[in-house]
This record gives structure tokens, sequence and C-alpha cells, in this order.
């Protein structure tokens, strides 16, 4: 039986390219690991705590290092974990499932490619993309409206926070909080498709 694979991916704030990878589950947790960009300039790295693994993620969009903490169960067990960058909100190292993986890598590359062409046009905004952002923003009305926001915890007192490319819905009991991505159209319809939307909650 063969053993089972994790897929990971993150793009390269050096060069600029995806760089897409498999793990065994022992390679993971038998010890610390990197994964490098083929440029040499970059690289992933994992390094064990236990049942914990810390990650740390050179991201492309505020050019630092952001670092990670998450249990083995998840890194090995979720069809997707996303490690998000605190300024911009996009997702910048994705572990997982391997057809998971790939479909967040592609829209993570369309938003990069939108960024590089908002650079070169000197047309960056307050918003990855202004549109999406808004119709995000009423589409949260209108499911707020219908009593569709809540949290795990019983709560249905919230706060929204606006980043550049999503919206964290913050419960105002417990603190918990729920990114959603606002960063491309395919977001947006996901969005759409959601009757009710759950905030985690936090244990005790």
């Amino acid at each position: 039986m063969p053993e089972e694979t994790r897929t990971i991916g993150y793009i390269c704030p050096v060069c600029g390219q995806a760089v897409i990878a498999k793990r065994t589950a022992f390679q993971l947790c038998a010890g610390d690991s990197v994964l490098p960009c083929p440029c040499g300039r970059s690289e992933l790295g994992f390094r064990q705590l236990g049942d914990r693994c810390e990650v740390t993620v050179p991201c492309l969009f505020c050019a630092r290092d952001h670092t990670a903490v998450c249990g083995n169960d998840a890194l090995l067990r979720r069809k997707l974990l996303a490690l998000s960058c605190p300024a911009s909100g996009l997702n910048c190292c994705c572990v997982g499932e391997e057809d998971q993986v790939f479909q967040a890598m592609e829209k993570l590359e369309a938003a990069v490619d939108k960024l590089r062409l908002d650079d070169q046009t000197d047309q960056r905004g307050a918003f990855l993309d202004e549109v999406v952002m808004g119709e995000t923003l009423a589409e949260l009305k209108d499911i707020a409206a219908r009593g569709g926001v809540k949290c795990a915890c019983g709560s249905t007192d919230y706060g929204v926070k606006v980043g550049y490319s999503s919206v964290d819905l913050v419960c105002a009991r417990c603190g918990a909080a729920l990114r959603l991505s606002a960063a491309t159209q395919d977001d947006l319809a996901a969005l759409c498709a959601r009757d009710t939307l759950t905030i985690p909650g936090k244990k005790d």
C-alpha cells in the first residue's frame, strides 16, 4: 500500500514561479524539512514541535517571511490547509490533496497576475479587485439580512474586517473569525452559492 502523500505549493517571491511538490506524511512529520524553489533563492520551511508543526513561508505580497503553527493532524488530514498573508489576505502557502492545492494555486497565480498588471499600470487600488470586493460586501449584507450569519459559540453578533483581498467575520462574543476570500469572481460565486455562514467559534 503506497504511503500517503501531501501536495505543497507556494509562489517564490524572488523569481515569481509557482513551486509545487509532494511530500510523504513521514517526510513532513519525521523532522525539520524545507521545500526550496528551483531558483535557489527562497524556501518553505517545516519545523516539528511534537504534535505541531511550525511553517515558515516566504511571502510574495509583502516580501517578508510569515510563520504559523498548525497541528500535524491538520497538516496531514485536511483537504486544503492554506496559510495567508496578514497584510494582503491572500494565501501564500497551500498544503493538502493534490487537486485542492492545484485549484488554490491557480487562483493564487491569477491574483498575482492581476497585482503585476496593476503595478505596471499604476492602478493598484484599495482592494485587489474593487468590483469583486463591492459585490462580496453586498452579498454578505444580504446573507446577514436573512439571519444567515452566526457563530458556533451561539452568538449572532459579529464585526466585519475588510482586507485587501478578503473579509473577516469576527464573533463579538468569543473573538473567533471566519475569513472569506474576495480576490476573484470564483470567490464571489462561491459566496453567492451559500445561504448561511458559520464562524467556527473558539473553545474555552
